[in-house]
């Protein structure tokens, strides 16, 4: 499989999993979340499955083999997530990290992929009689990983003495739009919610040339960041914003359903745009991935007849897949983050417009933030209140 063709099913399930989540537990209320963590946390359980286990892991990521998911890792990560600060471009940073019950012994093969190919460190630790130590330990890496936007990604007793691994994944971005906003042009408008109710909120204003595209039903709008002196990567927020003010779940319905459907639906190219405005907004979420995974079909915990026996010498095993996500957009750019933590606990025995165009965001929207030379999505969510804070 191309790497072309990994990228598009790795996309694939991300808007699989966007779909059930903001139809179920987002639908109420604004979310992020990073689709790419959650499927990096799936690689290492697939590397340290066999049996059901793998090929059930294996047909929910849409890949053919371990190997494949091994080589879309070693492509991606030092493409994607090298930090681009120093030359004027998005900071960014990625951290595997695992952390094993040190009575417990890690099958050789299993730490060879996870330092090699995941770039995971891995750390034996004492579960059985400090299990509060190790969650410390757990939330310290994942704060230090996010630049502290995100402090506490285990939540007291989530971690017991039954607990035999823990598997982590941490994103973090800083990106400054390459045309910021002018602070003074920010000003307190109506932002319109989805039951026909409105709020104050202040929406930052903008004019001039934008990529912005209109579709039957919705409008999308592409804000690329500040690139420097990176010629191989471009990253930019996306911004989907249906014409209805309430038409939001169907524009999500509509995006998650079709294949392919953000590379047929490009913003391109820079067109005038009379007015745009858009909120700024802070989200912080966290969910039980685990829960919207077996919805799907990726039943955790796994069954008997297929456990993660590649990863350490145990029979069986469960395992809660957790994440928590951080996103703040202002005038001058996007800072974000997520953190997946899978806690494994074993017994052990069109035509192009013409016309100026408006884009104002005064009401509910989804945005996705992506790698745009991969087509990579980091961030997905949906903003229904800008003034809502959670």
């Amino acid at each position: 499989m191309s790497t072309k063709e990994s990228i598009s099913n790795l996309t694939d399930v991300s808007l699989k999993i966007t779909k059930q989540l903001l139809t179920t537990d987002g639908k109420d209320k604004n979310m992020v979340y990073s689709p790419l963590s959650i499927q990096v946390v799936l690689w290492l359980l697939t590397a340290g499955s066999k049996g059901p286990t793998k090929e059930q892991l294996l047909s929910f990521l849409k890949s053919k083999s371990v190997d494949e998911l091994n080589s879309l890792s070693s492509h991606l990560v030092p493409l994607i997530f090298a930090d681009g600060s120093t030359r004027g471009g998005p900071c960014l940073s990625f951290a595997n990290g695992l952390w094993v019950e040190e009575s417990v012994s890690i099958k050789p093969s299993f730490k060879k992929v996870v330092e090699t190919v995941h770039k995971a460190a891995i750390k034996q630790v004492n579960f059985r009689t400090n299990p509060e130590e190790a969650r410390a330990e757990v939330n310290a890496w994942a704060k230090k990983a996010t630049q502290g936007l995100i402090k506490d990604v285990l939540g007291p007793g989530t971690i017991n003495n039954k607990t035999t691994l823990i598997a982590a994944n941490a994103i973090y971005f800083k990106g400054v739009w390459s045309d910021p906003f002018d602070a003074s042009e920010t000003e307190e408008c109506r932002f319109y919610l989805l039951d026909g109710t409105f709020v104050k909120a202040p929406l930052m204003r903008s004019y001039g040339d934008r990529f912005v595209k209109v579709f039957d039903g919705f409008k999308i709008l592409k804000l690329p960041y500040e690139q420097g002196e990176d010629e191989k990567r471009q990253f930019a927020m996306h911004l989907l914003l249906p014409d209805a003010r309430d038409g939001l779940p169907a524009l999500v319905e509509r995006v998650c359903s079709q294949h392919d459907f953000l590379d047929c639906h490009r913003p391109e190219p820079l067109v005038p745009v009379r007015l745009f405005k858009m909120p700024r907004f802070k989200i912080t979420s966290g969910f039980e991935a685990s829960d919207i995974l077996k919805d799907l079909g990726l039943v955790l915990p796994f069954s008997d007849d297929g456990e993660l026996t590649e990863m350490v010498e145990s029979p069986r095993g469960k395992a809660r897949l957790i994440h928590k996500s951080f996103i703040e957009v202002d005038e001058e750019g996007t800072k974000a983050a997520a953190v997946t933590v899978d806690d494994i606990q074993f017994s052990l025995h069109d035509d192009e417009p013409t016309k100026m165009i408006d884009f104002v965001a005064d009401h509910p929207f989804l945005f996705f933030i992506r790698e745009e030379m991969t087509a990579t999505v980091l961030f997905i969510g949906h903003v229904l209140n800008p003034l809502e804070r959670r």
